[in-house]
C-alpha cells in the first residue's frame, strides 16, 4: 500500500478507516504534490498535458486513469468529492455547479420519459419548479405529497414510479421524514430514494445509513458556510453516481476548481460550525415561542414539534434553520423583517451570518397560491437561518422587529 506521507499521492482512505466525521472533514480526500504542501492545493487549469500521443489516447479511451479536462477531471474537485463522500459514508461523489445542478443531473441521469416521481411538497421552491415545469417537458410526471403522511406516499406510488425525492428537515417548515419507512417503500416499488441533506449535512445525519440511494447537497449552504461560492454535489454508490458523472461530463454543469478549493476549506470547520448553529437555533426557537406576537415556531429541536422524537433518533442535532408565523399577514411579516438591523435580509441559508427571509415572496415566490397553501407557505411566515453570532445579540436584533410591529410609524 502506498504510504500517505509520500508525495504526489492521494491519502488512502484505509488510513482513515473508523475515524469520525470531524476528522474526515479535515483529512479525507487530501492530496499533496511534490511540494508537500500542508493545505489543499488548487489546480486552476482547463486541461492537462500528456507525455506522448499514446498516453493521450489511453487517457481519452479510459485505458489509463488520469486527468484530461477540468470539466470532468480536476484534482481539486476530486479532493472535494472524496472528502464529502467519506463524510456521507458513500462510495463516490460528483460535484456540480450548484445545488440545483445536482438535482437536475440526478434526474437527467437516472430518469427517462414516462417515469414518475413522488416528491414532498416541503422542498425548496425552485426544486418544486424544476419537477413541475421542466422535468414535465421531458415526459417525467411528478406527484407532490405531504412529507410526513406515509399513507399519501404509498397511495401516490404507481408502477412507473422511479424516484421518491425529499428534503429532511424540510424547507422552510422543518418537517422531518421517516427515512427508513420511505426507503422501504422505495425499495418495494423498485424506485430510487433521493434525499436532499442540505439542512443537516453529514455532521448531523447521513441518509445513506437510513436506506437512501442518493444524497444531494447545495454546497453553497453549510458546506461552504460563509456565502462565498455556489456549488452542489451528488453522493451515493458507484453504480448510480457513475451515471450522474456521465451526464455531467457530457452536459457540463460541473464545479470549478476554485469553488471546490473554497468548499474544501469550508468542510474543515463544518462540524464546529454545525454545533454552534444548532445551539443558537434552539435557544432562539425557545425564545420566539415566548413572544406574544408569534403564533407558532417550527423547529424540530422543540418538544412541541410533532416529529421531535423522530428527529432526535435520526439526527445528531436539530440544525440551524427555523421558521415562525407572526400574528397578521404579509404587512406584519415585512415590517418585522425590515425592523431588524444586523441580521441579513437574504434568501440564502447556512451562513455563519444569520439571515432572514419571507418565503412566500422569495424562496417560494414562484409557486402558485394553491401550491403555497398546500406547502404551508403563508404570508405571515418568516424563515431564519441562524448563524454563529452571540445569541443575545441576535435576540436584541429580533426584538427590533417586534418593536417595529408595535410601533409601525417608527
Amino acid at each position: 500500500m502506498t504510504h500517505r506521507r509520500e508525495e504526489n499521492v492521494w491519502i488512502p482512505e484505509s488510513d482513515l478507516d473508523g475515524m469520525t466525521v470531524d476528522t474526515l472533514a479535515v483529512r479525507a480526500g487530501q492530496i499533496r504534490t511534490g511540494q508537500l504542501e500542508h493545505s489543499d492545493p488548487i489546480f486552476p487549469t482547463s486541461s492537462f498535458v500528456y507525455g506522448s500521443a499514446a498516453q493521450a489516447a489511453a487517457r481519452f479511451g479510459g485505458e489509463e486513469p488520469g486527468n484530461i479536462y477540468s470539466r470532468f477531471t480536476n484534482p481539486t474537485v476530486q479532493a472535494f468529492e472524496g472528502r464529502i463522500a467519506a463524510m456521507e459514508g458513500a462510495e463516490r461523489a460528483v460535484a456540480t455547479a450548484s445545488g440545483m445542478a445536482a438535482i437536475l443531473s440526478t434526474c437527467m441521469a437516472l430518469l427517462k420519459a414516462g417515469d414518475h416521481v413522488v416528491c414532498s411538497r416541503g422542498v425548496f421552491g425552485t426544486t418544486n419548479v424544476l419537477f413541475q415545469k421542466y422535468m414535465a417537458k421531458f415526459g417525467v410526471e411528478t406527484t407532490f405529497v405531504s412529507l410526513t403522511d406515509m399513507d399519501a406516499w404509498a397511495s401516490a406510488v404507481r408502477p412507473e414510479t422511479r424516484m421518491l425525492f425529499i428534503e429532511t428537515p424540510s424547507n422552510p417548515l422543518c418537517e422531518v421524514a421517516d427515512m427508513e419507512k420511505l426507503a422501504a417503500l422505495a425499495k418495494a416499488s423498485d424506485a430510487l430514494f433521493v434525499v436532499d441533506n442540505c439542512f443537516c449535512t453529514p455532521v448531523l445525519q447521513r441518509p445513506l445509513d437510513f436506506g437512501a440511494d442518493i444524497v444531494v447537497h447545495s454546497a453553497t449552504k453549510y458546506l461552504d458556510g460563509q456565502g462565498r461560492c455556489v456549488g452542489g454535489v451528488v453522493v451515493g454508490p458507484d453504480k448510480l453516481v457513475d451515471e450522474v458523472y456521465g451526464f455531467l461530463r457530457s452536459a457540463g454543469p460541473t464545479m470549478s476548481p476554485f469553488n471546490a478549493w473554497v468548499f474544501l476549506k469550508g468542510l474543515e470547520t463544518l462540524p464546529i460550525r454545525m454545533r454552534a448553529h444548532c445551539d443558537n437555533a434552539l435557544e432562539l426557537a425557545l425564545w420566539l415561542e415566548q413572544q406574544e406576537a408569534v403564533e407558532q415556531v417550527f423547529y424540530a429541536g422543540l418538544e412541541s414539534h410533532p416529529q421531535h422524537a423522530l428527529a432526535a433518533r435520526q439526527q445528531k442535532g436539530f440544525g440551524g434553520v427555523l421558521s415562525f408565523r407572526l400574528k397578521g399577514g404579509r404587512e406584519e411579516a415585512w415590517r418585522f423583517v425590515d425592523g431588524t438591523r444586523m441580521i441579513s435580509i437574504t434568501a440564502n441559508l447556512g451562513d455563519v451570518k444569520t439571515t432572514i427571509t419571507h418565503p412566500a415572496t422569495t424562496t417560494h415566490g414562484r409557486l402558485s397560491p394553491e401550491d403555497k397553501a398546500a406547502a404551508g407557505i403563508t404570508e405571515n411566515l418568516i424563515r431564519l437561518s441562524v448563524g454563529i453570532e452571540a445569541v443575545e445579540d441576535l435576540k436584541t436584533d429580533l426584538s427590533r422587529g417586534f418593536h417595529a410591529l408595535q410601533n409601525p410609524s417608527n
